[in-house]
């Protein structure tokens, strides 16, 4: 990177370490703007997160209006209306490809580079960064400098930076292996600012019972799921894929499920209809097939050609069949049970795996305390915040790095915009 910045009138502090590309997309802005900005980071290379989201392909955005994303944030989305006006999923997507990284969209308008690389989003936003001259100092914030209610300046072990604004964005407690340590919250919080306590969002689910411990590395397609609360009633339900796992589920509707699950709320249950494509008439039916040819069979040498071999056992348990009973001598009350178990799989849970295997961090800053038209702190002057950081998560899809680049591009264009009376001209 060119280490000479620009001169301009702010001199900026873009504090990273482990944010998913909010925090390059703070910088680039900001020194677009005509700053002087320095990028502090600790994990000695930029975009650690980045390079591992989507499965290595990061998922750019999601392509639809602006609007939507707002549908898709279960977590104060209102919050966001500034940031997502001013920087839609199509602005996400000519940016990148102005940079150099050519995208496309797939199932559910994910959007991904062309080359199903993860370093082509990265190599963009380098480019950015160094089309603007933006100054990368390889050290971890300590303490945010404050006297009189505004910013002064980073500490760091190393000395002090000075600054007139720094933008936060030190990402979330998500993939602490790529430096997201949750350092920001505790610099926030001692200046003044209070943490939401941060939870995992799109995050495992651990089961309260060892049934899918059982089943450990069975991977289910096309099956539909239900999440239930304490009332049952149904909060989030959708058709795709699932895992079970040593400690309870995992997998792409296991995540998305998860983001929907109240803070602080028990008591929910996943309800797996395993055979989403049949009704419970053409089911029977498909039952009854298969019992017609296996009918000198025990019960638990049925069921071969109806569930992966791994889970007969749990079915048939559940069902409470006898699985050395003759397939002939099975009533139809008893293959209603079988076809019950079958239609709903219920798994009740726990918890939330820990934060630390989470794919994002709800909780963090409370947004009533930060200026949702410019990012700016509240309560300290010059200070801005951006990405995971703050107290909003979305759902998968590309949502939240889309939060990620327009919450950053606004505390960037905001820090370097921001205008303080100096003290030489104070009457």
């Amino acid at each position: 990177m060119n280490m000479t910045p620009l001169s301009g009138s702010n001199k900026i502090v873009v504090v990273g370490g482990g944010a998913a590309g909010e925090v390059m997309m703070a910088a680039g802005m900001a020194a677009q703007a005509g700053a002087q900005v320095t990028l502090l980071e600790q994990n000695g290379r930029l975009g650690k997160k980045l390079l591992i989201t989507g499965k290595g392909r990061c998922n750019v955005t999601n392509d639809c209006p602006w609007q939507d994303v707002l549908q898709s944030v279960p977590t104060n989305p209102r919050f966001l209306y500034s940031a997502l006006a001013g920087f839609s999923p199509a602005d996400a997507k000519k940016f990148f490809e102005d940079y150099g990284c050519a995208l496309k969209t797939e199932r559910g308008n994910r959007v991904f580079p062309v080359s199903d690389r993860s370093q082509s989003v990265l190599d963009a936003l380098e480019r950015f960064l160094r089309a603007y001259h933006v100054r990368i100092l390889p050290r971890k914030a300590a303490e945010i400098a404050v006297s009189d209610g505004r910013v002064t300046g980073v500490k760091t072990a190393e000395g002090p930076v000075p600054a007139d604004c720094v933008v936060l964005a030190t990402g979330g407690l998500s993939y602490p292996a790529t430096g997201s340590t949750g350092s920001g919250y505790a610099m926030a919080q001692a200046i003044g600012h209070t943490i939401i306590e941060p939870t995992g969002s799109l995050v495992p689910l651990v089961e309260k019972g060892h049934d899918c411990a059982k089943m450990q590395g069975l991977a289910l397609k096309n099956i539909a799921v239900k999440l239930v609360n304490t009332k049952g009633k149904t909060v989030y339900e959708d058709f795709g894929e699932l895992l079970f796992t040593h400690f309870g589920l995992s997998g792409p509707v296991i995540l998305s499920a998860s983001a929907h699950m109240a803070r602080g709320e028990a008591g929910y249950t996943v309800r797996i209809d395993l055979k989403p494509a049949l009704d419970e008439k053409t089911l029977d039916a498909r039952i009854l097939r298969d019992f017609s040819a296996a009918q000198n069979r025990d019960f638990e040498n049925s069921l071969s050609a109806l569930l992966p071999r791994s889970m007969i056992p749990v079915v048939i348990a559940r069902s409470g069949i006898d699985p050395m009973q003759k397939v002939n001598s099975i009533t139809k009350q008893q293959r209603r049970a079988l076809l019950e178990t079958i239609k709903c799989f219920s798994v009740p849970i726990a918890c939330k795996a820990p934060v630390e295997d989470a794919i994002v961090t709800s909780g963090g800053v409370k947004v009533s305390e930060v200026n949702a038209k410019t990012m700016e702190s509240k309560l300290v002057q010059g200070l801005y915040f951006a990405g995971e950081l703050l107290d909003v998560d979305a759902y998968t899809g590309g949502f939240n790095l889309q939060i990620a680049w327009a919450t950053g591009r606004l505390a960037g264009l905001s820090a370097a915009a921001k205008e303080f009376q100096k003290p030489e001209d104070a009457t």
